[in-house]
């Protein structure tokens, strides 16, 4: 299995979605291990966008838990923050590369308020 690449635009709309997300899993001292792969692989079939607290203090370490997450789990990394690791698989029914284009081209910008003065004389 491989890792799904991002484009910005994609990454940054799964980045505000994944914002009021709370973690889901805990990697603990004793790194990935086949229960972390479960609970990870079950996570992603029912929820698409994760979060996963990472139980190191050392960065090296967790991009490496973030990489080999992506790559065994065929799933994308969106972020890292701080602890926190984030991370994206499509719905089955949806190709990959379409799903966070959509969400993010269904948020239109808000038209311009009318700015109202308020005068003594109306």
């Amino acid at each position: 299995m491989s890792a799904i690449v991002l484009s910005a635009p994609e990454r940054k709309a799964l980045k505000a979605e994944a914002h009021a997300l709370s973690p889901v899993a805990a990697i603990g001292k004793a790194g990935i291990t086949e229960a972390v792969l479960k609970e990870v692989e079950v996570c992603l079939r029912s929820h698409h966008l994760i979060k996963v607290r990472a139980g190191s203090d050392d960065k090296s370490q967790r991009e490496q838990w973030i990489a080999t997450l992506a790559e065994r789990l065929d799933c994308a990394a969106v972020q890292t923050i701080g602890r926190i690791l984030v991370l994206w698989r499509p719905p089955p029914d949806e190709p990959a590369s379409t799903m966070p284009a959509d969400r993010a081209a269904r948020k239109t910008p808000a038209a311009p308020r009318r700015r109202r003065v308020k005068r003594s004389y109306q």
